[in-house]
């Protein structure tokens, strides 16, 4: 079994070289797309690339995260790698977890092994800010009720993906709404989908979502027009309840 871990990097420059070292320890094969960061994060990759062994997409202009999620399917794809592991570059995510990854993935049980930083909190650093709380908790729910899932984390970047199985989805949300339109494919296509526990760290309560997000009602609406405008484009191929009530929904 071939696997890459792919991290998307946008303004990392206190991180990046901690976190890729840490990484290399557990795998060779490391795919980093750097978002056109504006801090000195593009680059201080140039500089230790060699030095730390890894694949490097630098983009001219910010494209988000949803298209690097798109961009490290395709990498897989094109590497003949049978798993993407996806993980951020900010601390928050702890590289000792990949091998965990890796155990499930050998079993064959699932097509997408989704981190969880609630499953267990007993060894939790820091907390999440309460309206990023809230919006994973109630978006969360509103998947498992449509989707019939059973997910504790729907935004967990922290994540395990057969190559074979993503190729057949349809992505094309380049931003951070990204996980409602990936969930809603994955069902669609009938991957089977579990979770795994992982840390949860929490250390900037600041991050910026960018394009007027951090306001938590923007974000929230956003969120859930993704979510449901996929639900509609996919509604033959979902549970029958998924969009019984989203008629209203204004979708391009």
């Amino acid at each position: 079994m071939r696997s890459i871990v792919v991290i998307p990097v946008y303004n990392e420059v206190e991180t990046v070289v901690s976190v890729l070292r840490r990484v290399r320890a557990f795998t060779a094969d490391i795919l980093v797309i750097d978002d056109a960061s504006t801090d000195g994060t593009s680059q201080l990759l140039r500089d230790v690339q060699a030095e730390i062994g890894f694949e490097l997409i630098s983009r001219v202009e910010n494209a988000g995260y949803g298209r690097a999620m798109q961009d490290a399917f395709i990498a897989g794809d094109r590497g003949g790698y049978d798993w993407v592991i996806t993980m951020d570059c900010d601390e928050q995510h702890e590289p000792d977890w990949i091998p965990g990854f890796m155990r499930e993935a050998e079993t064959g049980r699932f097509d997408v092994i989704s981190g969880s930083r609630y499953l267990s909190l007993d060894d939790a650093e820091g907390s999440p800010p309460a309206d990023r709380r809230s919006i994973n908790l109630c978006i969360t729910t509103e998947i498992n009720d449509r989707l019939g899932l059973s997910l504790t984390d729907s935004f967990c970047g922290f994540k395990a993906y057969r190559v074979e199985s993503v190729r057949r989805l349809h992505l094309t949300e380049d931003g951070y709404a990204f996980p409602m339109e990936f969930w809603v494919e994955a069902v669609a296509a009938g991957l089977e989908i579990g979770e795994i526990p992982v840390r949860l760290i929490y250390t900037d309560a600041h991050r910026s979502f960018g394009g007027g997000l951090d306001d938590p009602t923007v974000r929230d609406a956003h969120y859930r027009r993704v979510l449901y405008c996929t639900i509609r484009r996919r509604a033959a191929l979902l549970p029958a309840p998924a969009s019984s009530d989203l008629d209203c929904v204004p979708c391009p």
